[in-house]
């Protein structure tokens, strides 16, 4: 298909450019679709729906820091995984971790 867009008038551009909007639109709204379809197919191959899989996920809720830094206090610490290196460096300094606590 071979479109002259040069002798086109503006308003015929314009509403090309319309068509081309819901065209666009409407292939990536499918795409989407079979995408979904396709995740939920997998899904039940092992047993569970999507559903399940992906609220698990969000259901994860950030843990409330409970240690701050004496010294700058936007820097905290939820106690979990690796010590940021204000804290090692306190603990080296003889402080507590309790004196740290918020």
């Amino acid at each position: 298909m071979s479109i002259d867009l040069d002798a086109m008038s503006l308003r015929e551009l314009r509403d090309l450019r319309n068509k081309l909007d819901r065209a666009i639109s409407t292939f990536e709204d499918r795409r989407k679709r079979e995408a979904l379809a396709a995740a939920e197919s997998a899904a039940r191959e092992y047993g569970f729906n999507l559903a399940d899989l992906t609220i698990a996920k969000q259901g994860r809720s950030k843990v409330a820091p409970k240690y701050a830094n004496p010294t700058d206090p936007s820097q905290t610490w939820t106690g979990r995984g690796r010590k940021p290196r204000w804290v090692q460096e306190a603990l080296d300094a003889g402080k507590k971790l309790e004196e740290m606590e918020i």
